[in-house]
């Protein structure tokens, strides 16, 4: 299998999570998605992740390809077969993805370079950040004094929720989450200190 990405994307970073936790062998090639034209030959979104499978097809959205591949291997389950349970995971997956979105709307608006610093909507950008704000108080809600996302062990629900948090400290180093919500800063410490994580972590540089 052959995963194209790029270092910086948060969605990708999640996939390669799902990867190194569930032990598959892939090939890692890093793609700019603004210049699309290798990413458009297997996918027509021109949007990364994509998995590109050993007879040429694609898989793409890392929803989709974190679900594909959590039945590729019986080590490390990462989302439940019970439809609660399930659901459960795949909905704190979702905020995650949901703050993810909305940081990153906010980030383009503020900083693309097509657009003239007049033609730039703060008020979009407002409401995109606090998207964000309210994604993280229902993360703090969420997760309350457990050691876990959900249930009593690593499953995707904390991969997505760490991929958010870091992606904050990545590109919105400002936002002081941590002393606001002290139990997600628990979370992150002991994720961060899992291999799949360091691996992954976005370039400083």
């Amino acid at each position: 299998m052959k995963l194209i990405g790029s270092a910086t994307s948060p969605y990708v970073r999640k996939v390669r999570i799902v990867m190194a936790e569930k032990k598959l062998d892939f090939e890692l090639v890093f793609e700019d998605p603004w210049s699309a034209d290798v990413v458009l030959k297997s996918n027509p979104l021109g949007k990364v992740p994509c998995l590109v499978m050993e007879g040429g097809e694609a898989v793409f959205d890392s929803r989709v390809i974190v679900d594909y591949l959590d039945t590729l291997s019986p080590v490390g389950k990462l989302i439940p077969a019970s439809n609660r349970e399930r659901v459960e995971v795949r909905t704190w997956e979702a905020l995650a993805d949901g703050l993810l979105d909305a940081s990153i709307l906010a980030r383009l608006e503020a900083t693309w370079p097509g657009r003239s610093p007049e033609q730039r909507s703060q008020a979009w950008i407002d409401r995109q950040m606090s998207r964000v704000q309210t994604s993280l108080r229902a993360m703090s809600q969420g997760l309350g004094e457990k050691a876990w996302c959900h249930g009593n062990g690593f499953t995707l629900a904390d991969v997505a929720a760490g991929c958010a948090l870091g992606y904050l400290d990545f590109r919105f180093g400002h936002i002081d989450w941590r002393s606001d919500y002290p139990n997600l800063k628990r979370l992150h410490d002991k994720l961060a200190t899992r291999q799949s994580f360091i691996d992954s972590a976005p370039p400083t540089a």
